[in-house]
């Protein structure tokens, strides 16, 4: 990297661009709430593993691909999959059913994160295995409630374990929330229990019927929260560089891990740089099944390259609202059939410090695409060396041409034939002919070029 170019994020929690300066530059930690593996990750889900991924490359480029420590987690602690594993595996212990029942929609979420171009995380935990005390002596979620309630920030109350946020003065930071706005309206009759309306879970009670662990406070699973809490530590540490996520986490989930972290280790901060990507809607609305525009990952793989859906996501910056729209997703595919026609066999260049920059400035993709363009017509070499660093041409000029071929379902041997014969109308000076070919072609979405050389086709998106 260019010694001038300077990375600056954007931190939620200062509300402000500030230059990034890791803990320890030898070991740069981040971590980003991951999936919950009951459904199927939709489109809105592909945006902080994308935009995260890239920030992952940058780090490595910085700072070298061994001193970078990425951690993504999966959340499999759900009422809804606990209750399903209960349901379909009665017999097998509670973390073994849960595992059988994720394991489709884990399977699936790598495979389509995989698609997207994205490189698997450093570490992948799930939250299963930081329930109850580890072997390895990494942080555990049972460990740090208990740890939370030495320090008299959680209580006992109403069969559950509850976080106290009376006891942390500056509670409600990183949303901007203040504690006595949000005891104003607050149902207080239907938690009766809690010292304070705003006080959250820590471990809830689980009846006979329902699935649980044993634990000091009586067979129950965790709350949300704490996961991520124990998680990020048992990798990272009690405090790490950077904490990431969709703007819909930052309150409650990120605000209350910030507290049980914060709390439990007796640190000022939890992580020193919050990141938050904004909202995916759909051809101008909001997602939602209702509507009829809730578009999973997979259900664009079947139509689309994952490259392409990869550059769509990355022309609109993180922290602005995308409107994901087919007119886009082809305007991407007509971009991304150019570029890897002109380079994707090239092999000579060095990643441009354009490129470097532009994302130096938090994540600038847009202007990153704009240098890409630039670098399109003045600099091949470093045109694709950078398209590789940023996850695309996984694959050569051909194998994409190849794709497209079986994707549109187009019979080549057909247009060959018809190619064949245009030809030979054209040598007898048949035009009318000529035409009509070239218009049966454009029909099946073939386009043609004539040069010295012959005619090539492609499949025109």
């Amino acid at each position: 990297m260019n010694s001038q170019l300077e990375l600056r994020l954007y931190d939620t929690l200062t509300r402000e661009k500030r230059a990034f300066k890791p803990l320890d530059p030898d070991n740069v930690r981040m971590y980003v709430c991951g999936p919950t593996v009951y459904d199927f990750a939709h489109i809105g889900n592909a945006r902080p593993v994308i935009v995260f991924d890239v920030l992952f490359r940058l780090l490595r480029h910085v700072y070298g691909e061994k001193h970078v420590t990425y951690v993504r987690n999966i959340t499999d602690v759900d009422d809804k999959i606990n209750a399903r594993a209960v349901r379909d595996f009665p017999g097998l212990p509670l973390n073994e059913a849960i595992r059988k029942v994720t394991e489709k929609t884990a399977n699936q979420f790598h495979a389509d994160v995989a698609a997207l171009g994205c490189l698997p995380p450093t570490f992948e935990p799930r939250a299963t295995e930081f329930v109850l005390p580890r072997g390895d002596g990494k942080t555990d979620m049972e460990t740090l409630i208990k740890e939370l309630i030495a320090r008299g920030h959680a209580y006992e109350a109403g069969g559950e374990v509850l976080f106290d946020t009376q006891s942390m003065p500056d509670y409600g930071a990183l949303s901007g929330r203040k504690l006595d706005e949000q005891l104003a309206g607050a149902r207080v009759a239907v938690d009766a229990h809690k010292k304070n309306a705003a006080d959250f879970v820590l471990w809830k009670q689980s009846s006979a019927d329902e699935p649980g662990w044993e634990s000091p406070w009586g067979r129950g699973r965790p709350g949300w929260h704490i996961e991520c809490s124990a998680m990020s530590a048992a990798y990272l540490g009690d405090v790490f560089d950077i904490h990431g996520g969709g703007l819909d986490l930052i309150f409650p989930h990120h605000e209350n891990e910030i507290a049980q972290s914060r709390c439990a280790h007796g640190t000022p901060t939890m992580a020193n740089y919050w990141l938050h990507n904004e909202f995916v809607h759909v051809e101008g609305a909001k997602m939602s099944k209702s509507l009829g525009n809730f578009v999973t990952i997979n259900e664009l793989l079947a139509d689309w390259p994952g490259e392409v859906l990869r550059l769509n996501m990355l022309k609109t910056h993180y922290r602005s609202p995308m409107d994901w729209t087919l007119k886009s997703v082809e305007e991407s595919a007509r971009t991304l059939d150019d570029w890897y026609k002109e380079a994707a066999d090239m092999r000579d260049g060095q990643v441009s410090d354009r490129i470097v920059e532009a994302l130096s400035d938090d994540l600038n993709t847009s202007q990153m695409v704009a240098a890409l363009h630039g670098l399109r017509s003045s600099d091949l070499g470093a045109f694709a060396a950078s398209l590789r660093f940023l996850g695309f041409f996984a694959e050569s000029a051909a194998q994409w041409e190849g794709r497209k071929r079986r994707d549109s379902g187009v019979d080549a041997d057909r247009v060959n034939a018809l190619i064949a014969d245009r030809t030979a109308a054209r040598a007898r000076k048949d035009f009318k002919e000529s035409d009509r070919i070239r218009d049966e072609l454009a029909a099946m979405g073939i386009a043609i070029k004539d040069s010295k050389e012959g005619t090539t086709w492609e499949v025109a998106r």
